[in-house]
């Protein structure tokens, strides 16, 4: 797809609203608090300023790298279009369970728009 066909349609994740250094998430973990769903467990921990970030936990038990990247891409743009509903402060984590993947992407929709929406009302 060409990429300014997503630039117009608000295709974009960009890079500050990513959780990237091992250190953030290792913060996250240690010090958040939790959600859960039925395909996956969201950590958040309220920052003194700066914007969401969100940051995902894939891990190899989940499958290959084919299957991992799969995830990680629908993970990414339920994210891209519930992140309006974050609170402006917060680095959340998302770690699915395999389940992810066959489950239709209203669902993970729907469970991301009711992970970041008690976030929101936590924080």
């Amino acid at each position: 797809m060409n990429s300014n066909i997503l630039k117009q349609a608000g295709g974009l994740f960009p890079r500050t609203a990513r959780l990237l250094r091992h250190s953030d998430f290792e913060r996250v973990y240690k010090q958040g608090r939790r959600v859960f769903s039925a395909h996956m467990t969201v950590f958040y921990l309220r920052q003194a300023e700066g914007g969401a970030r969100v940051g995902f936990t894939v891990g190899r038990v989940l499958g290959g790298a084919v299957v991992r990247n799969r995830i990680k891409r629908r993970l990414r743009e339920a994210t891209r279009l519930q992140q309006a509903t974050l609170p402006a402060a917060v680095d959340v984590v998302i770690n699915p369970k395999k389940s992810v993947l066959t489950v239709e992407f209203a669902v993970v929709l729907e469970e991301v728009g009711r992970a970041f929406a008690g976030i929101a009302k936590k924080v």
